[in-house]
């Protein structure tokens, strides 16, 4: 048959070899970072074994062979995902955004970009190397796509033709890893900002790549309430020069930030489904020994055993959707929109569910701090708001996809490409009010 779910033995090794490391590196670090009250020393304190999974591959293992990469199809790279991040989702979260800055220069830029840009990054040789995706502002950029030039984006590149640069103001919120390890910028941030202040969107967006010790820039860690092992900030602009050839790509800046999320989603569709895992294993583990006073255990009465079987199926139905829509996106390169936003929706809402579920098999004792449960409660909480947040932008790419003639239902079912246009993009930008 053409469907199948077996894992190769090289995915299997992948998938032992992340398991140990999640397991014996990950998690004892992840848990002594996740309570230091200092944001960003939290965050340092994971440096080490940053360095660890530089050394095992997992920090560029999705960037093509030709550049240093390891060269991991998407469904590879999932594989590896759901095990780093059922022992913690933060972490892997450091790995996600270097692609999410990578992989652009990988689409978009000139051989001579890529090759100054991703080849610094499979050639580190101090195991630090990190770069940072910088879109999300203040404000909302959830209307990104918008066609009046006052809404989405208002990061502002100033285009100075003469002296060869661009002059960047304004501020970006939630960009993850930007700051880097000591605050002074990560080593690349790839930047979409606004060119032209009377354009909407498709005229407007540019990408660039932000170097670290870029004059202008300063860093502002935010205090989370979960994802703790990695780093987030406020960067704030104020007349820092960009030369020209750091340019990515022209006036696209729209439709780069929809394939970006699209191929983040179903990574962050796993981690929802990591997240679920290790809160079922636990509650799993808890109903077959616990009596809740009882003479048996609770796994044995009716409405546990209804619970944890939903619980399963829905941890099963999460993690085979993440996979054939990293499938279909291995099969299509830059396609896969819908799927994706649909992926991310469904797994980002449905895991945060699981974990509350299993929470109420657990009881009050879900709350004690010995266990997991709370911890995995406030990480499940992340999945339906970061990575274009579940209840606009994903959610208005499948819809902008579905209003297409050429969307039927039948489009992933039957495996057929189907390429996003920007005749698919801005669906729900605008109100009554505009």
């Amino acid at each position: 048959m053409a469907i199948g779910f077996d894992l190769t033995q090289k995915q299997q090794r992948l998938k032992a070899r992340a398991r140990e490391f999640a397991i014996d590196v990950l998690r004892p670090a992840a848990e002594r970072a996740d309570a230091i009250g200092d944001p960003h020393e939290a965050f340092r304190a994971m440096q080490p074994i940053y360095r660890l999974a530089a050394e095992n591959g997992f920090t560029t293992m999705f960037l093509p062979r030709q550049y240093g990469g390891g060269g991991a199809s998407n469904v590879d790279f999932l594989i590896a995902i759901e095990e780093l991040c059922a022992a913690d989702p933060g972490f892997p979260t450091i790995l996600l955004v270097n692609g999410l800055s990578l992989m652009p220069i990988l689409w978009l830029g000139t051989e001579e970009q890529r090759e100054r840009w991703i080849t610094k990054a499979t050639e580190d040789t101090t195991g630090t190397f990190l770069a940072g995706w910088v879109v999300s502002e203040r404000g909302g950029t959830a209307n990104f796509d918008h066609p009046n030039p006052m809404a989405g984006i208002q990061l502002l590149a100033e285009h100075k033709p003469r002296r060869g640069e661009f002059v960047v103001n304004g501020e970006k919120h939630w960009p993850a890893n930007a700051g880097g390890w000591d605050l002074r910028g990560a080593d690349i941030n790839v930047c979409v900002a606004r060119t032209d202040t009377t354009r909407g969107a498709v005229d407007a967006l540019g990408a660039f790549v932000v170097e670290r010790g870029t004059a202008g820039i300063t860093y502002e860690v935010i205090d989370k309430m979960a994802h703790r092992t990695c780093q987030n900030v406020t960067m704030t602009f104020r007349d820092a020069h960009i030369p020209e050839e750091n340019m990515l790509t022209g006036t696209q800046g729209d439709l780069l930030i929809h394939r970006n999320f699209t191929w983040s989603a179903p990574i962050a569709s796993i981690a929802a489904v990591a997240v679920a895992r290790s809160a079922y294993d636990f509650t799993l583990k808890w109903a077959r020994t616990y009596t809740g006073g009882g003479t048996a255990p609770i796994i044995h009465h009716q409405a546990v055993g209804n619970l944890l079987t939903e619980i399963a199926a829905r941890i099963e139905a999460g993690r085979y959707f993440s996979w054939k829509t990293a499938h279909y996106m291995d099969t299509h390169p830059g396609q896969g929109h819908a799927i994706a936003g649909m992926n991310k929706t469904y797994c980002g809402d449905l895991m945060q569910s699981v974990v509350y579920d299993c929470m109420r098999v657990v009881g009050v004792n879900a709350l004690d701090r010995r266990f997991p449960l709370a911890k995995l409660y406030r990480e499940a909480i992340v999945f339906p708001l970061y990575d274009a947040g579940n209840l606009a932008m994903q959610r208005r790419r499948a819809w902008g996809v579905m209003t297409d003639p050429a969307f039927s239902p039948d489009t992933f079912a039957d495996n057929k490409s189907l390429e996003f246009t920007r005749n698919m993009q801005g669906f729900g930008t605008r109100t009554s009010a505009d």
